[in-house]
C-alpha cells in the first residue's frame, strides 16, 4: 500500500513566479546599466580633427551629445519606460515594454550612425576658420559611439524581457488600488437599545456586542 505524498499548494505557479522575479531583476539591471552606459558615453569625445586657420591647424573635438543627442534622449526615455512598466497593467504594460524595446533599438542605431558622422566637427571648423565651406581635416573617431551602442543593446534586452515576462511582474500601484474589499473605518458608537444601530453594525461586519475599552 502506498501513501500519497501531499503536494505543496500553488506548485504550478511556483516556477512562473520564480521566472518572473528572475526576469524582473535582470531587466532592471540591464535597463539601468544600459541607460547609465549610454548617457556616460554620450558625454565623451566621439570625433576629433583639425581645422585650417591663418595661424595654422586648430585642433577640434566633439562629444557624443554634440554629434547626436538621440542616444542620450532615448536612454532617458527608456529608463522612464522601465519604471513605468510597474505602474501599468495588461495592454498598457505591453505598450510600455514595446516603447522600452524601441528606445534600446533606436539608441543602438543612432550610436552606430554617429560613429562615422563628421557634421559636428565641420560646423565647428567653419566657425573657427570663418569659412562656411571649411571642413575638418585628419578626422578620427573614438570607440565611445560603440560603447553607447552597447548601452542601447542592454536597454533593448530589458525591453524584450519586459515583453516576454512583464505579465508576471508585480505592479507598483497594486497596493494603492481598490481591490473590492471594504476599507476599515472607525466604528460608529452602537446603542444596544436601538435595533437599527445593531443592524448597521452587522452590515459593516462589526460585532455590536463588543465593548471598546
Amino acid at each position: 500500500m502506498t501513501t500519497a505524498v501531499p503536494q505543496p499548494r500553488g506548485g504550478t505557479e511556483g516556477p512562473s513566479a520564480r521566472a518572473g522575479l528572475r526576469s524582473l531583476a535582470v531587466a532592471l539591471l540591464l535597463g539601468a546599466a544600459g541607460a547609465a552606459v549610454a548617457l556616460l558615453a554620450s558625454r565623451q569625445g566621439w570625433t576629433a580633427g583639425t581645422a585650417t586657420v591663418p595661424g595654422g591647424d586648430f585642433p577640434l573635438t566633439a562629444k557624443g551629445s554634440e554629434v547626436t543627442g538621440v542616444p542620450a534622449a532615448l536612454a532617458v526615455v527608456g529608463l522612464a519606460a522601465l519604471v513605468a512598466v510597474f505602474a501599468v497593467r495588461r495592454s498598457g504594460r505591453v505598450a510600455v515594454a514595446a516603447l522600452l524595446t524601441l528606445c534600446g533599438a533606436g539608441t543602438v542605431v543612432a550610436a552606430v550612425l554617429g560613429a562615422s558622422d563628421s557634421g559636428a566637427l565641420d560646423e565647428r571648423a567653419a566657425e573657427v576658420s570663418g569659412d562656411t565651406s571649411a571642413t575638418v581635416q585628419a578626422l578620427s573617431h573614438s570607440g565611445w559611439p560603440y560603447v553607447a551602442a552597447v548601452g542601447g543593446l542592454l536597454i533593448l534586452l530589458a525591453g524584450l524581457l519586459a515583453l516576454r515576462y512583464g505579465r508576471l511582474w508585480p505592479a507598483m500601484s497594486g497596493r494603492y488600488e481598490r481591490d473590492g474589499t471594504p476599507r476599515r473605518r472607525a466604528a460608529a458608537p452602537v446603542d444596544p437599545d436601538r435595533p437599527e444601530d445593531l443592524w448597521k453594525a452587522l452590515d459593516r461586519g462589526e460585532d455590536p456586542t463588543r465593548q471598546d475599552g
